[in-house]
């Protein structure tokens, strides 16, 4: 490792190519650790080419270990308790939730709810700490939630998981980036054969953060496209994110500040970006009907679509297959819940020339 990578003992010029989540989160760090670095993006300061941009940005590993693996758990784990710090060091504040997730079904879908409560005990005997999930009965879900009282008789309750809003985030990044003096590139579309680092008059290091903008040097990333809405809704008062259960199209719904609802559940593979389908539409608003009627009265202030960048195994990579240029990639479905244990993966590989955090998250690194 240490023979790809330079060691961050004295101040580097480090190139950092995309500005989402990652690539803004270790800008930020490594120009408060004294590098120089410069950032490249090929979109605009608002981020609102990244996947990042359209995310619901819940903080969920339990609810998610139903789609991915005990190592993703374990990032989501650890970033539940770096988020707080990471969020206290940014320049403007940012909305943060650990309030807990909570999970509902109608009493057809009672079958699958019960394969959904398996799947997370089992995570739970496979990966130590997580806070025990609650099987709560009506009453149990009135005291909880009192928005949905006696609309369902049964529910789960996951502790501690939480959600942010994400473009406060990006924003406060982006208000820090330039606090830090950080070097930006705007509508800047690089790649690091664009460089030549350790080179006269070239960074140290290169960063490559772009998401489904390496494909073209990483052939093995693929999108996977996801749809949301949201809601301006006064008349629902739901205090935490809230997952319905359905066989065809579950949903999340992450209420945010001043009555603004996040609801997504599409994933489809493909990487359209075209504007959202009818059917996707009518699947969202109506399963968001059938948790609060409230929601009828809503506003839909906005229908977004977007690709996640995603690996053959839905799980994320880092690799350094040429000297001087670390790749972070494959964050897929879940950049919010990961991204600070990224972070401080990368940030042990540049410090000592390796990670034993990575060896805990079972988390691929690549180095030839």
């Amino acid at each position: 490792m240490r023979s790809l990578l330079p060691s961050l003992d004295a101040p580097l010029s480090i190139a950092i190519l995309g500005a989402g989540l990652m690539g803004r989160l270790l800008a930020v760090r490594l120009a408060r650790d004294g590098h120089r670095v410069q950032l490249h993006e090929a979109g605009g300061p608002d981020a609102q080419g990244s996947a990042a941009h359209v995310a619901a940005a819940m903080l969920a590993p339990l609810a998610e270990s139903a789609v991915t693996e005990p190592g993703v758990v374990r990032m989501g784990q650890h970033a539940l308790a770096r988020w707080p710090e990471l969020l206290a060091q940014l320049a403007e504040p940012v909305y943060l939730q650990q309030d807990g997730t909570l999970i509902l079904w109608h009493r057809q879908d009672a079958a699958d709810a019960a394969r959904l409560q398996h799947t997370l005990q089992r995570t739970q005997h496979a990966v130590q700490g997580l806070p025990a999930l609650q099987a709560l009965d009506g009453a149990g879900v009135a005291a909880l939630e009192p928005a949905v009282a006696g609309r369902f008789h049964q529910g789960l309750y996951l502790p501690g998981e939480g959600q942010l809003d994400n473009r406060q985030l990006l924003a406060a990044l982006g208000a820090t980036l330039q606090q830090l003096g950080v070097d930006l590139h705007w509508h800047s579309t690089r790649a690091p054969s664009d460089f030549a680092p350790g080179t006269k008059d070239q960074p140290d290091l290169v960063l490559d953060c772009r998401g489904l903008g390496a494909r073209a040097h990483w052939r093995q990333l693929r999108g996977v496209r996801g749809e949301v809405v949201r809601l301006y809704a006064p008349g629902v008062t739901l205090q935490r994110p809230t997952r319905l259960v359905h066989p065809r199209y579950p949903i999340y719904i992450a209420p945010k500040q001043d009555h603004l609802f996040v609801i997504g559940a599409t994933e489809i593979e493909s990487d359209d970006l075209s504007p959202a389908s009818v059917r996707s539409t009518l699947e969202l608003l109506s399963a968001a009907y059938a948790v609060h009627p409230g929601f009828a009265e809503a506003r839909i202030l906005e229908l977004a679509t977007q690709c996640r960048p995603t690996l053959p195994d839905n799980l994320p990579a880092v690799r350094a297959v040429q000297p001087r240029v670390l790749e972070v990639n494959g964050l897929y479905r879940h950049g919010f819940m990961i991204a600070p244990a990224l972070l401080d993966v990368v940030m042990e590989l540049l410090q000592t020339g390796q990670s034993p955090l990575a060896s805990r998250f079972d988390l691929s690194l690549q180095m030839d």
